[in-house]
């Protein structure tokens, strides 16, 4: 009956705006990590995975990068030095850029 209901904001599906408010209000860090043998892993953190699909946005991530990932608890890690691409896919995502690090 309630499929289509947002739980949270209690609008339709189509209606609801609550992963943009979200979107608006995360204050996200981008940094980049040397693990063994000299790789690099871009990590992005600062998401709030009650309020954001992690899933989808690390789907989009390595599709865009053509590179492997992963969600680590409320971060998600990207292999290679991706900082800058990350960044501009954020804000083309929704993110604002004064509130990406």
């Amino acid at each position: 009956m309630n499929a289509g209901i947002c739980p949270k904001c209690g609008l339709p599906k189509e209606l609801c705006i609550c992963e943009e408010v979200a979107k608006e209000q995360q204050r996200i860090s981008v940094k980049v990590n040397k693990r063994r043998y000299g790789k690099e892993v871009t990590i992005i953190e600062g998401l709030n995975p009650y309020d954001i699909d992690l899933d989808d946005l690390v789907k989009f991530f390595k599709s865009k990068l053509a590179c492997g990932g992963t969600i680590k608890g409320s971060s998600i890690e990207l292999q290679g030095n991706h900082m800058e691409r990350v960044k501009d896919l954020l804000v083309n995502k929704g993110y604002n850029i004064d509130n990406v690090s």
